[in-house]
């Protein structure tokens, strides 16, 4: 039995090699994709999603979500991302395929019902469209395998504010809402993890010569150089692909379940995640945190799976 994903995206370049990850393993069927504002703006999200399938001749429906927050204006991040959100990659092409009919927190519902107990949702931008879905179908929780969101900062800093990792901290209340929820099994991929993650040209020169190296080497060159002058590591974070390998394959990180909040009315500190080490708050946990990655084996399934239609 493959395993069924369906992937949430704001189309940037991590959540750009997350597709390429769920589109090239060979264990899962991708359901579809749907699309939320984030990095870029929605439109911008759906046509890099559909010009990186088309560019690995992949086809599955791709579904138009939130253009906005629930609350809060958009806020793009195209200094990491590029202009366009694929760091100029495929920046002059026009997708072939148009985006499926629907609006994307309905196509969740749909497919979580016609397959109930058996998919997995893989949230790699803000959890706008999940958290729009919850509203409308209050059940969805129960009707899903589990939930994996790229997003948070458990115990570590922020990405976009000191406290903060961008995706919590673009639609608090919608992370909120998710974390309320009552899933069986959310799991968060967080910045604990993820910036353990790193792609290096090394390994992007270790890839076959094909369209997927050439577009992974432009489309994470300005990221690298952005990262180096922040971090000073020359590296891409595979924060997104991180989620989806954590959804086909748990192996790769420990996590522990913890009691977890998200601030939505704080001066500094909104977008926070909030882990209850202690049981001070003495609620019942919620999500399995990721706190440990297996870093090589993460690597080296990563950079084998995106090329398996090569073969």
């Amino acid at each position: 039995m493959k395993q069924k994903l369906l992937l949430d995206v704001d189309t940037g370049i991590d959540d750009a090699l997350g597709i390429l990850l769920a589109a090239n393993d060979k264990d899962t069927e991708l359901l579809g994709i749907t699309t939320v504002n984030g990095n870029v703006s929605l439109q911008q999200a759906t046509t890099n999603t559909l010009n990186v399938l088309a560019l690995i001749e992949h086809s599955c429906p791709v579904v138009k979500g939130a253009e906005t927050p629930l609350l809060r204006p958009p806020h793009f991040e195209k200094s990491v991302h590029g202009e366009n959100g694929l760091g100029g990659a495929l920046k002059d092409v026009e997708p072939s395929t148009l985006p499926s009919p629907g609006f994307a927190p309905d196509f969740m519902i749909e497919q979580a019902r016609r397959y109930p107990g058996e998919v997995t949702f893989v949230m790699t931008g803000p959890l706008t469209n999940l958290a729009l879905a919850v509203k409308k179908c209050p059940d969805l929780p129960q009707l899903l395998q589990k939930v994996v969101y790229m997003g948070g900062a458990a115990f570590t800093y922020g990405n976009i504010t000191p406290a903060s990792e961008y995706n919590m901290y673009v639609d608090p209340e919608a992370a909120r809402i998710i974390l309320q929820a009552g899933f069986p099994s959310l799991t968060q991929i967080g910045l604990d993890v993820t910036r353990q993650a790193l792609l290096t040209n090394a390994h992007i020169d270790s890839l076959q010569t094909s369209n997927v190296k050439h577009f992974v080497k432009t489309s994470t060159a300005h990221y690298i150089k952005r990262y180096e002058q922040r971090n000073g590591v020359a590296a891409c974070a595979l924060h997104d692909p991180l989620a989806v390998a954590y959804a086909i394959r748990p192996d790769l990180c420990e996590t522990q379940l913890l009691y977890t909040d998200i601030e939505t009315s704080s001066r500094l500190c909104d977008g926070q995640t909030i882990c209850d080490l202690q049981d001070r708050l003495q609620e019942k946990p919620n999500v399995h945190i990721a706190l440990k990655v297996d870093v090589d084996a993460f690597i080296s399934y990563f950079l084998t799976t995106i090329q398996h239609h090569l073969h």
